[in-house]
């Protein structure tokens, strides 16, 4: 790795890219502290230590590097975009037109693009009215009582700062697109490595002055989980497929033997956030219709106690099953292997020992399945590590566990795609490079 890195330094054209690249995060960075105006970063920042990491946020402060929890101009982070790339992906199953744009190639996918744009910032927009909402109200920071918003009883002040967060989320959108097109890595996925990555030496810091020992056993401890996710994420099956020769014309084509990778994890990181996602929803109901009856009070009571409190069994539980569940159900949508079976049957291609057609797409199915379970198991015990530590960490309250959960699978990912991005154009320059 730090050998692609120094080769690609000494590449006047990839050392370009690079330092776009970092000049594109130095950006972000500076949005993501940046509080948004009206609002009161003293009070702010007062709260936010008070919070102590027990929030139901924490995935979306993740996300966005601390800036949600910081009211920035930049609070929303990336996961407007994040969500609306979701629903558009989803949709592609249920709407023929979708779909048929998909088929099209890059036009399609420049018409699917800018659907997701544009639902990006409608997402923004209710994003930002509702973490408004909830600041002005006293919600977003539990107990605190300061006034993080002074002006909130301005309606133009309320206006203005939520434009500023959807502005926000537009400029992160524009930066992430700028990277991809004239950068290293793919935008959207650098910007959320670089708000986890800015998180941990201070989580880092809690940690080793509470106890040296215990960050020791931390640091062990990291080292052993990006082991292994590693491990399990360049993990896949390689299912053989064999191309047979056709005549074309006076040219014999075809007889090429090759293979189909079906990964361990198939679905990435994409059922943690679904199942983040509805265990965050009950606390925002809550909180927007607090004091509202007894009954709200009551469910107000379960969710607290059982759902928001992240060292409950009941929500490690409720998580764990949550994402094994959204695993099988993405890969069901995602993959399809009548649709795989038809291509291959389409080019001549086959499985040696299974017959074309739908005895393929039964073969691919039955493997699918097999490989999803160990998947899902192992999305949801490395989702969940960050709740098993919070005894470890400090007070069984706080879950800034820096090296669990979510921030090592998206940090893992985007590091071993990155690289292999590098690797990739290093090697249509110097043929020699990276051959082992």
């Amino acid at each position: 790795m730090l050998g692609a890195f120094r080769s690609a330094l000494a590449t006047p054209d990839l050392r370009k890219k690079i330092l776009f690249t970092l000049g594109i995060i130095i950006v972000y960075r500076l949005g993501a502290t940046m509080p948004a105006p009206g609002v009161s970063f003293k009070n702010v920042r007062a709260c936010a230590e008070q919070l102590e990491g027990q929030n139901i946020y924490s995935l979306i402060n993740l996300f966005s590097g601390g800036a949600l929890l910081n009211l920035s101009v930049f609070a929303l982070g990336i996961m407007p975009y994040i969500t609306a790339s979701i629903i558009i992906q989803l949709l592609t199953v249920v709407i023929p037109r979708f779909e048929q744009l998909k088929k099209e190639g890059q036009s399609g996918q420049g018409k699917l693009t800018q659907y997701t744009r544009y639902l990006t910032i409608g997402l923004a927009i209710l994003q930002s009215t509702g973490l408004v909402a909830l600041a002005v109200r006293g919600q977003l920071f539990g107990e605190c009582d300061q006034d993080v918003i002074p002006g909130k009883d301005s309606i133009f002040t309320l206006i203005v700062l939520v434009i500023t967060m959807t502005a926000g989320t537009s400029v992160i959108m524009w930066l992430g697109e700028l990277i991809t097109e004239k950068g290293i890595g793919n935008g959207m996925s650098l910007l959320i490595f670089t708000g986890i990555a800015a998180r941990i030496p201070a989580e880092g810091k809690n940690i080793l002055d509470k106890s040296p020992i215990t960050f020791t056993l931390v640091c062990v401890a990291a080292l052993l989980i990006i082991a292994s996710v590693i491990y399990v994420e360049q993990a896949q099956r390689r299912i053989p497929v064999q191309y047979a020769k056709r005549m074309i014309g006076r040219r014999m084509y075809g007889g090429t033997s090759t293979y189909l990778p079906l990964k361990v994890n198939q679905a990435g990181v994409i059922p943690v956030i679904f199942a983040s996602s509805l265990l965050y929803l009950p606390d925002l109901i809550v909180r927007l219709t607090q004091g509202s009856s007894t009954e709200t009070n009551w469910f107000s009571t379960f969710v607290q106690t059982y759902l928001v409190k992240q060292s409950s069994w009941v929500h490690i539980a409720s998580y764990f099953l949550l994402i094994v569940f959204f695993t099988y159900f993405y890969v069901g949508i995602t993959f399809n292997p009548d649709e795989r079976a038809d291509e291959m049957k389409k080019f001549g291609g086959f499985i040696p020992g299974i017959r074309p057609g739908r005895p393929t797409a039964e073969y691919l199915k039955f493997v699918l399945g097999r490989i999803t379970l160990p998947g899902s198991l192992y999305l949801g015990i490395v989702a969940i590590l960050p709740n098993l530590f919070l005894d470890l960490t400090g007070d069984g309250q706080n879950q800034n566990f820096p090296f669990g959960g979510t921030a090592v699978l998206i940090m893992v990912g985007v590091g071993l795609d990155t690289v292999k991005q590098i690797e990739s154009q290093l090697m249509q320059r110097n043929y020699e490079g990276f051959l082992r």
